[in-house]
């Protein structure tokens, strides 16, 4: 259970990218830049959960398993001595804002009764959902605003040379037999810089506004989120040390996470007629967004809210109806995508009436019609705002 949630967290920590690409929705070549930007890190973990996830589940944990095996640990009245050493450079600072009862969300998450259900310390008279509710939303405001002013500093300050010494660094070619160490360099200092922050989010979240001006290439910024993705396992590993619980499965938690996006790295760049996958589908999304700007936030929505509890949902039924309806999903999404590939480059392979999807109602092929409606709603609206 524990795999698919952590993978389902790669998917939800990408959110941030498109709220930092939707403070650049003034300018629309920046958006389209910026939109395509934000779905890349998307795009490269949905196919790796689609095509890796199975298999992540069935062998990859089997080889986390037999690393921990070489592992050398001490254990001391069954349980074992793991250097804490996270707790300590997080702790005064969490402490001041809420301590919580480790020992409670032990007993709640093992299944234990527990005597005093709240696992906040004492020290307020609030419910733990208002606590919770009131940091929720504080965090997030927090994270908006951060984003926001990482864009406009960002916008501000890589003008005139400095722009251009940023894109000639940035982007920046290995020549001859070497070029194709380009990418690969690209991936370790992605790894390395997200590793000294802690957060892939933080460091696509920094590139994103860069890749909307212009100062670094959507083709450069994919093997950057690469490596972002490897290093960000680092902060996983880390904590799988600073563990109170069972080390072994903490650990072999982690290695899953990282032997899972090794594997995504070889697939979708290694591999290079795979590479392509995840730029051209960024790059789609970045040009809907641009013709119709409204669609970024019906993408953060469907994507990062109703979807997920829609998935949640069909899973309260049972794991054989939610393979069932899953595979039937995916086999629809396959024939769609093949369709649409021949309908591009071999139209005269499909039959008359599959050549183009007109045979289908507007609204079932095209963003338009939807478009037309928001904008006779927003044009009422403003009409409304204007009256009063």
């Amino acid at each position: 259970m524990a795999i698919p949630i952590v993978m389902g967290t790669n998917i939800g920590t990408t959110v941030t990218n498109t709220i930092v690409a939707m403070g650049q929705t003034a300018d629309r070549n920046q958006f389209r830049r910026a939109f395509a930007a934000a779905t890349l890190h998307d795009m490269f973990n949905w196919l790796c959960v689609i095509i890796l996830l199975p298999v992540e589940v069935i062998s990859m944990f089997e080889v986390s398993n037999a690393i921990i095996q070489t592992f050398r640990v001490t254990e001391h009245n069954g349980t074992i001595n793991n250097p804490v050493f996270l707790n300590a450079l997080t702790d005064p600072l969490t402490d001041r804002i809420v301590s919580l009862d480790n020992t409670a969300i032990k007993n709640i998450a093992i299944g234990e009764e527990v005597a005093n259900f709240s696992i906040i310390k004492e020290g307020t008279t609030w419910s733990d959902a208002a606590v919770g509710t009131l940091l929720l939303v504080a965090s997030f405001l927090v994270l908006c605003t951060c984003l926001i002013l990482i864009v406009k500093l960002l916008a501000s300050i890589l003008k005139g040379n400095i722009a251009r010494l940023t894109r000639k660094l940035f982007n920046a070619e290995f020549e001859g037999c070497m070029a194709f160490l380009s990418g690969l360099v690209a991936i370790v200092v992605g790894a390395g810089l997200t590793m000294l922050v802690h957060s892939s989010s933080v460091f696509t979240s920094a590139l994103t506004p860069l890749v909307g001006v212009g100062v670094i290439h959507i083709d450069r910024m994919y093997p950057l989120t690469l490596g972002s993705n490897i290093g960000t396992t680092s902060t996983s590993i880390l904590a799988a040390f600073a563990s109170s619980g069972n080390f072994y499965e903490s650990i072999k938690l982690a290695l899953c996470h990282l032997f899972f996006k090794l594997t995504g790295v070889f697939l979708f760049y290694i591999i290079y007629p795979l590479r392509k996958l995840p730029i051209n589908a960024a790059k789609y999304m970045g040009n809907v967004t641009a013709k119709y700007r409204w669609f970024a936030v019906a993408y953060l929505i469907l994507l990062y809210f109703l979807f997920p509890a829609l998935i949640f949902s069909i899973s309260l039924a049972g794991v054989e109806v939610f393979m069932g309806i899953g595979i039937l999903f995916l086999v629809f999404i396959v024939i769609i995508i093949v369709i649409n590939v021949l309908q591009n480059k071999r139209p005269k392979a499909l039959p008359p009436k599959l050549q183009s999807w007109d045979f289908l109602p507007e609204g079932m092929h095209s963003l338009a019609p939807y478009d037309r409606a928001i904008d006779r709603v927003t044009s009422v609206f403003v009409c409304c705002c204007r009256t009063h």
